[in-house]
């Protein structure tokens, strides 16, 4: 053999994708400076001086973000550099938003304790970075990961509701909502059966005008998750894990079929099921009464509700807003640092902070999704679709309740509104995106051509 021949018979290079760690980095550092510098102008506002904790504040922002850091540098080098600063800028962010709003609540500050969450968050960010090497291991849990998320969404309606609905667990002066970490279950149950079973979901049956109606077969599992989430409904009372729930499903169906006419199929469910549960339901009944019309109460001489509140504070921002620490979005009342955060930064950062932010969310989905187009096995594609798709219906579902767009749900926007639990696992979703985008870039071995035996003649 020439040399020639066996230049032209070796493989070809493997494709070296840049790290990025150093942009990372980079970003990370202005993730940190400008929460640090919003929590400095608060001060500046309301009390003519910087809070005294400040730099507490900055070492444990700080701190969390360098932990991240070094945990995705050394076990997961060729992760998406986009997916943890933009994480630490929203946490960062929601810091100063619930820091904000306490300068109105001294008797019950929130931002300490959240602070203290978001450090579990990343300490479990750490932890699933390291211990998880490969995002295929979960394949084997799918059916572990369904009776485990069922339990946790059944486990709160034995407790007394908060708010009238029962999604909340609470021991010993401890509260958190099981439903936040079922959703990550879900999704991973959901990856497994749709990776196993998407011909079957893929072959439609008869034709009705323009759409291809799937077989009874196929739209079997479909109609049992459309009863658990109208089940999840009824029993809990909790719109918005129920719209999480089918809308998780449905999105992570459509990925894996391409199937259009499992939109249609859906969209006829939700609606089916919301008209006949707000119908019968007197809790959700009240919720869409009061996105039906939201100055009904003022109308009565009662005063403007939540959601009136809520859109006045979005329209007195306007454009560039009234400045941190100078609104009035408090008038909202005790949901103010949870549910109706997103007003508070639509009043004081206005309409160009609401849409960076709301570009923010975008950026980690569409990451997220990225992450998943560039495996090649079909439920790590899966998986990456559903947790991104978990954050974008998720920021949906609470902006869209917040500025009348739909009704009100009571879930907390991801990363940026008071509440431990959706911290905690809005934190484990950044870290199965960042190994599953790390398995996607990384270089993969090159197999060697074979050769055909030199023993014959030429």
């Amino acid at each position: 053999m020439t040399a020639k021949t066996a230049a032209a018979d070796a493989p070809p290079p493997a494709l070296h994708l840049p790290k990025r760690r150093g942009v990372e980095l980079l970003l990370l550092t202005a993730a940190v400076l400008i929460p640090v510098f919003g929590y400095l102008y608060v001060g500046l506002v309301t009390h003519g001086s910087a809070p005294a904790d400040t730099a507490r504040y900055t070492a444990g922002l700080g701190a969390l973000a360098l932990a991240a850091h070094l945990a995705v540098r050394f076990f997961a080098p060729y992760a998406d550099p986009l997916l943890l600063p933009v994480a630490v800028l929203l946490n960062g962010l929601g810091l100063v938003l619930i820091h904000r709003l306490d300068q109105e609540t001294p008797q019950t500050p929130g931002a300490p304790g959240q602070l203290v969450w978001s450090a579990l968050g990343a300490a479990l960010f750490i932890a699933a970075v390291l211990l998880l090497r490969d995002h295929r291991v979960l394949q084997r849990y799918a059916y572990v990961s369904m009776v485990t998320a069922l339990l946790l969404m059944t486990v709160p309606i034995l407790f007394p509701p908060v708010n009238g609905a029962h999604i909340w667990i609470r021991l010993a002066g401890l509260s958190f909502q099981p439903g936040e970490f079922a959703k990550i279950l879900l999704a991973v149950f959901f990856a497994a059966y749709l990776a196993a079973n998407h011909n079957a979901l893929t072959y439609t049956g008869r034709r009705i005008w323009r759409f291809q109606l799937p077989t009874g077969r196929a739209l079997g599992p479909v109609l049992t998750i459309w009863l658990l989430s109208v089940g999840v409904l009824v029993l809990e009372r909790d719109l918005g894990t129920s719209l999480l729930f089918f809308g998780l499903f449905l999105t992570m169906l459509y990925v894996a079929t391409g199937r259009h006419t499992w939109i249609a199929i859906g969209l006829a469910l939700t609606g089916a099921g919301l008209y006949a549960v707000a119908s019968l339901e007197p809790h959700v009944n009240s919720r869409v009464t009061e996105w039906l019309n939201p100055f009904a109460s003022i109308e009565a001489g009662l005063g403007p509700g939540q959601l009136a509140q809520s859109l006045f504070a979005f329209g007195a921002g306007e454009l560039l807003g009234s400045g941190l620490g100078r609104g009035d979005s408090t008038l909202i009342g005790f949901a103010a640092k949870s549910d109706f955060i997103l007003a508070t930064a639509g009043e004081e950062l206005g309409l160009a902070g609401l849409s960076a932010l709301l570009v923010l969310y975008a950026l980690l989905a569409v990451r997220g999704f990225h992450a998943g187009l560039a495996l090649r096995d079909r439920f790590g594609r899966l998986l990456a679709a559903g947790l991104a798709a978990v954050l974008a219906l998720q920021v949906f579902v609470i902006a869209g309740g917040v500025t009348g767009l739909i009704p009100l749900t009571g879930m907390a926007m991801p990363f940026l509104a008071q509440g431990g639990s959706s911290v905690v696992t809005n934190w484990v979703i950044i870290a199965l995106l960042v190994r599953i985008s790390d398995c996607a870039r990384r270089p993969q071995p090159q197999v060697p051509p074979e050769h055909p035996s030199e023993g014959g003649s030429s």
